[in-house]
């Protein structure tokens, strides 16, 4: 008689799991928790004697019990992505019809996407006239708003096959700042060093705002103390 095999649990890719509490989630985004939990779960609202329901702007694959109080790594850029839109002037109706068409042309459930950050006309190509919400959201008119995909796209590093996002570097970390889900937890960290970003802030406080005496203590270069610093600032601001 044999034994029955196990079942393996089903294995979570860590850009899926839920890495940032909502108000941290909310403090790296710049976006308030109130819109984090609105856009993770949904939200109801009251129409005259109706209750109209909302879904969710983002697809995450965040545990329901988990959400909207988590958001996963493809989240938090899912996040960055869309509130750079509404800054630009998109409505969240839009943003959120065009997140549906990109799943049904072109395959991809997130924004935190390559394909996002390619050529507009390029897209324009692909999906022709099928995508009305995609094209009105990525051209604007005059291909505008390919500036806003650019600006994130220096930001953020692709897996070379999947061509979704692996790592992203604010720019107010100077390329020695990364948040890497395979890193610290996906915390903010230096670069090759794995040093949370608000340790050598907290160090930095705490040697009076000495950034060499930080340097020797974490054997970071004075370059990485810094651009930690001026990161974490930013943050608080």
């Amino acid at each position: 008689m044999t034994t029955p095999r196990k079942l393996r649990p089903k294995q979570i890719s860590p850009f899926d799991r839920p890495l940032y509490f909502s108000a941290e989630a909310a403090r790296l985004a710049k976006i308030s928790v109130y819109r984090i939990h609105r856009w993770l779960e949904g939200y109801e609202y009251s129409y005259g004697k109706d209750r109209i329901k909302q879904p969710p702007v983002l697809k995450t694959k965040t545990d329901k019990v988990l959400r909207p109080n988590y958001a996963s790594f493809y989240d938090l850029i899912d996040l960055l992505f869309v509130k750079r839109f509404l800054d630009y002037g998109l409505s969240l109706q839009k943003i959120r019809k065009a997140f549906k068409e990109a799943e049904e042309l072109l395959g991809t459930t997130h924004f935190a996407h390559q394909i996002f950050f390619t050529d507009g006309k390029y897209i324009c190509l692909q999906i022709g006239e099928k995508g009305e919400a995609i094209l009105e959201l990525l051209s604007n008119g005059q291909w505008v708003i390919s500036d806003v995909i650019k600006q994130l796209a220096h930001e953020i590093v692709f897996d070379q096959f999947t061509q979704t996002a692996l790592r992203w570097f604010p720019a107010e970390g100077d390329n020695f700042v990364v948040l890497d889900p395979c890193v610290a937890f996906g915390r903010p960290s230096i670069v090759k060093k794995g040093i949370i970003t608000e340790n050598v802030y907290d160090k930095y406080l705490a040697e009076g705002k000495d950034i060499k005496a930080v340097s020797a203590w974490l054997s970071l270069l004075p370059e990485e103390v810094g651009a930690a610093v001026k990161f974490e600032t930013h943050l608080a601001a």
